[in-house]
């Protein structure tokens, strides 16, 4: 029989983790919604270039090469200062810098509205992605400063559960949008523009009230609740890398930009094409919003689960890995299967799969950089992974208008998911060795 003392001393135990628990949700239901908000604007901004395509791509003469590059020619001004943008982050502050980074991104999607041919989409297209650079690894790297390893996967699911709702938000949106086509002399993918970009810059402005730099600013917490945060950080504080020049020497940052970029270029290749292909199987303009939707609530609910799962079960390469080879099965059953009901299932799957790799994969660099190294190699990676969101919507246009068809697309963004899956198990026991 155990002892009395023994007893005690787990239920002492079973309380103070429950308090930490408790301390952790505080957290999660503050700063998770608000970021999730963030998030949706950014997105919306983002890839609203494939609803805007509908009409404006006839009423500027933009063949489907043109579209597929200017959609992806973003990923270029993203690239160029994602890992200054991140490293300034760290040293200023979330809380302005991200105020920063909306504000300018939401200005210059509003500013699409003017584009008048090839060389203007190219330009703006190139100048949003300058300035959203370092918002997306910014908020990954904004989580670690709350939240320790172990629940990192569900809070980066929860996270990332904004690119679904704003698929889901935003295709009924902006195919009605379109409907304003001819109100105060513009078309109705200017209006989209417009409308979709204002949510940004104000968002932006309310970030400096939202979402404190850190536990340590966060007037919402009590002084016992902030030290819990700090014991929880620092009881895993050992990182392999703080500084930013040896993280740069590090192979496994640069091995993990190559599944990475293969799976921003499927996710990339689909999200920017989708509203073609869909309109293709002979829905109107407003019915192509809604079932675009419609992939993207089975999206948001399978990669939130997904990620629990892995937190649960402590395990990051598998589930990544598993996700990936569900994208890829999609996407191949996507390019063999004509009939309407067929593809939307196939690209249903593909679309889980794509998203629930993504969200684990990013548990995967904070476990063993820290600090600046943290902020650099996280930007770092996403920088160089996210040219696959050049390279996904330029190939899909190029065999489209090479081919006449999506089929062969999207058996090459297939083998891009097949491939992610091989390299991150070849690459995922450098990063997270496996237990003895």
């Amino acid at each position: 029989m155990a002892s009395t003392d023994s007893i005690a001393g787990e239920g002492a135990q079973d309380g103070a983790l429950a308090a930490t628990n408790r301390v952790f949700a505080k957290v999660a239901w503050q700063i998770v919604p608000a970021m999730v908000v963030l998030y949706i604007a950014a997105y919306l901004d983002r890839v609203n270039i494939g609803f805007a395509a509908l009409t404006m791509n006839r009423d500027l003469g933009l063949s489907p090469e043109v579209f597929g590059f200017g959609a992806g020619i973003f990923f270029f001004g993203y690239f160029l200062f994602e890992v200054p943008a991140n490293v300034i982050l760290e040293r200023v502050g979330a809380r302005r810098w991200i105020c920063r980074i909306m504000v300018s991104w939401g200005a210059v999607s509003m500013a699409t509205a003017f584009a008048s041919g090839a060389l203007s989409f190219y330009a703006l297209r190139f100048l949003l992605g300058l300035a959203e650079a370092g918002f997306f690894p910014g908020m990954i790297l904004y989580l670690t400063y709350w939240f320790p390893r172990p629940v990192q996967a569900r809070l980066i699911s929860l996270f990332l559960a904004a690119l679904p709702l704003a698929n889901i938000l935003g295709g009924p949106a902006s195919t009605a949008i379109l409907e304003m086509n001819g109100i105060a002399g513009l078309y109705g993918w200017q209006w989209l523009f417009l409308l979709e970009g204002v949510p940004s810059v104000v968002f932006g402005i309310a970030v400096l009230w939202w979402l404190p730099d850190g536990p340590r600013a966060a007037a919402w917490l009590q002084p016992e609740e902030r030290d819990v945060i700090a014991a929880s950080l620092a009881a895993e504080a050992k990182r392999d890398h703080v500084a930013l020049l040896p993280m740069l020497a590090d192979p496994r940052v640069w091995l993990l930009t190559v599944p990475d970029f293969l799976i921003v270029l499927a996710l990339y290749g689909v999200n920017l094409w989708l509203p073609q292909i869909v309109k293709g199987l002979g829905f109107s303009d407003l019915e192509t919003g809604f079932v675009t939707a419609a992939p993207y609530v089975v999206c948001m609910a399978a990669m939130v689960v997904w990620g629990i799962s892995s937190d649960k079960y402590g395990e990051r390469i598998w589930h990544t890995v598993v996700a990936a080879l569900l994208g890829a099965a999609g996407l191949a059953a996507a390019a063999v299967w004509h009939a309407p009901l067929a593809m939307l299932i196939a690209l249903t799957v593909a679309i889980v799969g794509i998203y629930a790799a993504l969200a684990v994969f990013w548990t995967l660099p904070p476990s063993f950089l820290g600090g600046t190294a943290a902020a650099g190699g996280i930007a770092l990676i996403n920088s160089v992974a996210n040219l696959g969101g050049f390279f996904g919507p330029a190939i899909m246009g190029w065999l489209r208008e090479h081919t006449g068809g999506f089929g062969a697309g999207m058996a090459v963004l297939s083998g891009a998911m097949l491939l992610a899956a091989v390299l991150v198990v070849l690459v995922g026991w450098r990063v997270v060795p496996p237990s003895p």
